[in-house]
């Protein structure tokens, strides 16, 4: 079945002096324009393309890759704004529309919002919505602790910052817990650290566990060696001078130098590490 705001597979049927046309099954053929068709499509071959409307609201397709599908969440820039609401920059020719009723305050033209992209189900058209907490599942008991997720930074507060996880989740990222940059928008790998009864997964953005704790060991007796035997930062040294030197948080520097000291590797004094 033809999905529109999604990618799929179809075969070249026909060829006119606009474009291609595709197979779309039970929706008829789907013009693929000219301006996507490329010297070795040929009738016959399959080719995967995504589905979304024309100005005229027809299915469509294109070789182009919007920035998100159906289903998924992303951070878009308004593009502009009429009398119905804001129309967003997806990565496509025609702009996704966000209606004033799915914003949560008046988008401008030139800001950015993360929202979701959906499949509206009284007019069959793709929209966006920035009431995302409604897409947002409350997370299984599967999820296990330090395994890696996909994290999209959703917005700051007071405690850190809101993320979305593997695009299904809410999670959160405490102050105390970053030691980087962040910003909405942002797309990067984050860790599970526990699921919370609430529903929200507290995230870390550094490994958790007894391996990461052995793997970081190895990279700070490395450094040791390579520095004349001693580190100028202790498990007293502040988080930010730990994070600029190792990328690694307080947490994890202190859980490897009780490895090391445990087995009798280094020696801990006034200031900090050296080789036993």
């Amino acid at each position: 079945m033809l999905r529109l705001g999604d990618y799929t597979t179809l075969r070249i049927v026909k060829k006119v002096d606009f474009g291609l046309y595709l197979d779309g099954g039970e929706e008829g053929e789907i013009l693929l324009p000219q301006r996507y068709v490329t010297h070795d499509m040929h009738i016959g071959d399959e080719i995967e393309v995504f589905i979304y409307l024309d100005q005229d609201e027809r299915p469509v397709a294109t070789t182009e890759h919007p920035y998100a599908k159906v289903g998924e969440f992303a951070y878009l820039e308004v593009a502009w704004v009429n009398q119905y609401g804001a129309f967003l920059k997806w990565g496509l020719m025609k702009d996704l529309f966000c209606p004033f009723r799915e914003q949560k305050k008046r988008m401008e033209q030139g800001q950015r919002h993360i929202v979701y992209i959906k499949l509206d189900e009284d007019s069959y058209r793709l929209m966006a919505t920035a009431k995302v907490e409604k897409y947002l599942s409350t997370p299984d008991e599967n999820l296990t602790h330090g395994a890696p997720a996909d994290i999209l930074v959703w917005q700051k507060t007071d405690l850190g910052f809101k993320v979305i996880v593997d695009n299904k989740y809410q999670g959160q990222i405490y102050e105390n817990q970053i030691f980087q940059p962040l910003h909405s928008g942002d797309r990067l790998t984050g860790y599970i650290d526990h699921v919370r009864q609430d529903g929200k997964i507290d995230i870390t953005l550094q490994p958790t566990g007894r391996q990461h704790t052995l793997d970081f060991a190895e990279v700070l007796l490395r450094y040791l060696y390579e520095n004349d035997g001693r580190c100028n930062l202790g498990d007293k040294s502040p988080a930010e001078l730990i994070y600029d030197r190792f990328q690694v948080s307080k947490k994890a520097y202190k859980k490897a130098i009780g490895d090391l000291y445990r087995r009798r590797l280094i020696v801990m004094d006034d200031e900090g590490i050296r080789l036993a």
